[in-house]
């Protein structure tokens, strides 16, 4: 069995970790928790020069046309390098539901304008019911021709305070319908919400807001499950880098302290926690990839969705354990700001939570084993 990557996706992996080094460095990471925007406009321009931004978008679109499984490997180093910025929000959020079901003219509309990285999209589908199921959508969608209108909260919507438009899950009286909807009308009200990882989280009140059909009145949740799986996933992703970081970190930190004069890497207690951690952090990889590869060669739906809940589930929680453990190793210098290691701790929390968690995840798995 090949676990490796292939050589188009070596190069991406290691071309984007040094342009990661030399762009987002931790001193962005910090200046972009007090920023307003939350992302540097300088960093996003130039990941759109890298063509990230039009990864999976079709060449006839502007974009580069590569699958989900390369999404993943760029993910990773984003992961590893804690980006800060609405990539992941305009990328699954707005570029993948108008691949899969726009119509042709919001494709030619949208897609090339995401590529470049001219407009920001996200993603507004949970309400205060923090539900991400079908009965979680309760915002009222009332469709008239090739437009709809939105009436109802949006709650932990990823970037919205920067979005152009959002891509909006609401109910009509035909089922989940989706539109596309700018934020720049009276009918959208975006408040900043305050999370533990400082990154920019909204409540979105629709009062009337108007916007784009997308896909077909009623049809909403049947086109919005591929895009949740590939979010999904794209988390995991995004998990498995941040792990992998905190553990080299973690590894480095505890052959160089020194306590009772030698380095607390050889305590046995130090070095079964690194243990656990690489165990953890190599076993998200491989359950995360087998995911990703589900999705990218439209393996048998419910062998894909086995694996998507499967994946978030053992990554919710392994990464969990591997900023726990890169915690404890730092002792109490890891849980002040002034030190990196919190970086890690605070944001794998909010991709812990993304799209359920751990014991959502579990449950799911449990159905499709019919017990």
């Amino acid at each position: 069995m090949d676990l490796g990557l292939s050589e188009t996706q070596e190069l991406l992996k290691n071309s984007a970790r040094d342009f990661l080094e030399n762009e987002s460095p931790e001193q962005l990471v910090r200046d972009m928790e007090e920023d307003e925007a939350g992302y540097s406009p300088e960093l996003w321009s130039k990941m759109a020069e890298q063509g990230w931004q039009g990864l999976l978008v079709p060449e006839e679109h502007g974009g580069a046309g590569f699958d989900f499984l390369d999404l993943c490997v760029l993910l990773e180093e984003f992961g590893r390098a804690l980006v800060p910025g609405p990539f992941m929000s305009t990328v699954l959020g707005g570029a993948v539901p108008i691949m899969e079901i726009g119509s042709d003219a919001q494709k030619a509309e949208f897609l090339p304008r995401i590529a470049s990285g001219d407009v920001i999209f996200t993603l507004a589908l949970t309400e205060p019911s923090a539900r991400f199921d079908e009965e979680g959508v309760q915002a009222e969608a009332t469709v008239s021709g090739d437009e709809v209108t939105f009436n109802g909260t949006k709650l932990f919507v990823p970037d919205a305070n920067v979005a152009d438009y959002m891509v909006v899950a609401g109910r009509s009286s035909n089922g989940v319908t989706l539109g596309i909807v700018a934020t720049d009308q009276p009918g959208v009200e975006v408040t900043q919400l305050q999370t533990i990882a400082r990154d920019k989280q909204a409540e979105v009140k629709l009062n009337g807001a108007t916007g784009q059909l997308l896909g077909t009145d009623g049809g909403g949740w049947a086109a919005l499950e591929p895009v949740l799986n590939r979010y999904t996933v794209a988390e995991c992703a995004y998990l498995v880098g941040l792990a992998q970081m905190d553990f080299e970190i973690s590894v480095d930190y505890a052959k160089e302290r020194v306590q009772f004069g030698r380095p607390i890497g050889s305590f046995q207690a130090i070095q079964h926690k690194c243990a656990d951690m690489v165990t953890d952090v190599d076993g998200s990889r491989f359950i995360m990839y087998k995911a990703a590869w589900s999705l990218a060669t439209d393996q048998p739906a419910e062998d894909t969705q086995m694996s998507v809940n499967m994946a978030k589930a053992w990554c919710s929680e392994a990464t969990r354990r591997v900023v726990a453990h890169g915690q404890q190793i730092h002792g109490g210098i890891g849980f002040t700001k002034d030190y990196k290691i919190q970086l890690y701790f605070r944001r794998q929390k909010r991709a812990e939570l993304a799209f359920g968690d751990a014991d959502y995840h579990r449950e799911l798995v449990a159905q499709q084993l019919g017990i």
